[in-house]
């Protein structure tokens, strides 16, 4: 396959000298920006604001994660990327140009180098794969050995090119998916939308489909920008995530350290289905004071990945003295950063809880006394 036929950029346009001004230096190499960004639609009981003051700055070759609850405005957001929406105020850039200039002349063009994968995948039932993939190309006007070479570069790209014949009623949810994606690449686009893109599939076809994006980012170079509820997404794929709430950012950041110490509710909100709560079978037994000289000082240490290493159990067990039991807990690395929690069940140590707590905190970024059990 030539990798080098799917890496072409969006056509050269020259910025404003106003608007390259108007960016900060670092800035000048995004690849996607927005500007005082904001979305208003029109409600039967008046204006209803969908996005507003969004400033973000999205890097070439990145995979970057848009994550809220519904109605947040994610999709409004990722829309504007392509003018399928189009703002109510502010600006969004790509590579410095102001598409909300452009005439629909170029608008066409820039949504050819702009592909978008959907979360109902939105094949032609009666059409086979080669045919929906093929389909953006006949529309264009590419020429017929052009396009059958682009497809069956892709189909081959996806995994599909056995099923080329095949019928959508035929497929599997993540087959269908791979279908959705390859039609997405017909037009080499620089950048990739994902519009909760894998919310209708299982778990393990979720990976998949997850593990050939990433592949597609790292071959082809494409900045990807994905919207999705699931946190679990954001952090097996993505390199940077933005957290909406009301059309608002609330928090935005590498994904180690949004997952690692979450600042707003929302955020651990949604990180909550991926974190251990405390067992209910150790709620019913935590007692806020020691009942007996034998009860054990339960501590939470969590590790945030601020130190970058993986905490060295066998010198914080030490530390602490006397006899520590793991009751909960587990810690996974999240680009290049070790992430997790631990529940420690401490007893016979010399040092009271507070000492405990202290001790514990020259391994852990963030350390609880939660009680005591017997």
């Amino acid at each position: 396959m030539s990798v080098a036929s799917l890496q072409r950029k969006l056509p050269e346009q020259q910025p404003h000298s106003a608007q390259q001004a108007e960016l900060h230096p670092q800035l000048n190499r995004a690849h996607v920006r927005f500007i005082g960004l904001g979305k208003t639609y029109q409600g039967a009981q008046g204006p209803v604001p969908a996005l507003q003051g969004i400033d973000l700055a999205i890097q070439h070759g990145e995979v970057f994660g848009i994550i809220g609850r519904s109605g947040a405005g994610k999709s409004s957001l990722i829309r504007t990327i392509n003018r399928l929406e189009q703002p109510s105020s502010g600006r969004v850039l790509i590579d410095q140009v102001d598409i909300g200039e452009f005439d629909e002349d170029r608008l066409v063009q820039l949504r050819r180098r702009i592909g978008m994968i959907f979360q109902h995948f939105n094949l032609m039932s009666a059409k086979t794969v080669w045919q929906n993939v093929e389909l953006p190309l006949k529309v264009a006007g590419v020429p017929k050995e052009q396009r059958q070479n682009k497809v069956r570069e892709l189909l081959e790209l996806v995994g599909l090119q056995d099923k080329h014949k095949a019928y959508p009623a035929q497929l599997s949810g993540g087959q269908k998916q791979r279908v959705g994606i390859a039609r997405a690449l017909v037009h080499d686009p620089a950048i990739l939308l994902c519009d909760e893109a894998t919310s209708a599939l299982d778990p393990e076809t979720t990976q998949s489909i997850l593990g050939l994006l990433k592949e597609i980012n790292q071959r082809l170079g494409l900045t990807i920008v994905l919207i999705t509820h699931e946190m679990a997404v954001i952090r097996d794929i993505c390199d940077r995530v933005v957290v909406l709430e009301h059309g608002r950012i609330v928090e935005q950041g590498p994904v180690w350290e949004v997952f690692g110490n979450p600042q707003h509710e929302v955020s651990k909100t949604l990180l909550a289905p991926l974190q251990h709560g405390l067992p209910q079978e150790l709620q019913q037994r935590l007692r806020a004071q020691p009942e007996s000289a034998q009860a054990a000082v339960v501590l939470r240490l969590q590790f945030t990945g601020a130190s970058g290493d993986e905490p060295d159990l066998a010198a914080l067990f030490s530390a602490l003295g006397g006899r520590v039991r793991l009751l909960q807990g587990g810690v996974e690395r999240i680009q290049g950063h070790a992430l997790g929690q631990l529940l420690l069940a401490v007893s016979g140590s010399s040092l009271g809880a507070e000492e405990l707590r202290q001790r514990a905190g020259d391994w852990a970024q963030q350390v609880e006394v939660l009680g005591y059990v017997v």
